[in-house]
């Protein structure tokens, strides 16, 4: 009976355990998209965005400006700035079945035309999850000042 008991307390311990890794499956996943958008534009790696973004993806850079799919690869390929390095940080991911939500800061260097430059940003990205793979739809960049 001893037995039994303690196989039961540790069926019913198992249970959350592989339910809290089931339930951080998405997060990661969606962690790692970020991981890989960032080394596609390093790497000016227009397939891979092409794939990364949605027909209906929008940005929102910095200072206002909206760009489409095609506009914001044209930038992130043959654009006038280069991103060299980045280091994703305080992200947060909120999963809402197909539809995810997530946010965090970026600090990058690169060039702009030839000028060395550095930006530090809070971003927030918007995802959908189509043929069974993370898309996103939004992005937003706001510049974090001080």
């Amino acid at each position: 009976m001893k037995h039994m008991l303690g196989l039961a307390m540790i069926g019913l311990l198992a249970v959350p355990a592989g339910w809290a890794q089931a339930q951080s499956s998405p997060e990661k996943e969606l962690i790692g998209v970020e991981n890989a958008w960032k080394q596609a534009v390093v790497k000016r790696d227009g397939a891979a965005l092409q794939r990364l973004y949605a027909d209906e993806y929008m940005s929102v850079d910095q200072e206002g400006m909206t760009w489409n799919k095609k506009q914001d690869i044209e930038i992130d390929t043959a654009g006038v700035s280069r991103l060299s390095t980045y280091k994703l940080e305080d992200l947060n991911v909120r999963v809402y079945g197909d539809v995810a939500v997530v946010t965090g800061r970026n600090t990058a260097t690169g060039k702009v035309l030839d000028s060395s430059a550095k930006a530090r940003t809070r971003f927030t990205d918007v995802f959908i999850k189509r043929d069974g793979r993370w898309q996103c739809v939004h992005s937003q960049t706001t510049p974090i000042v001080g």
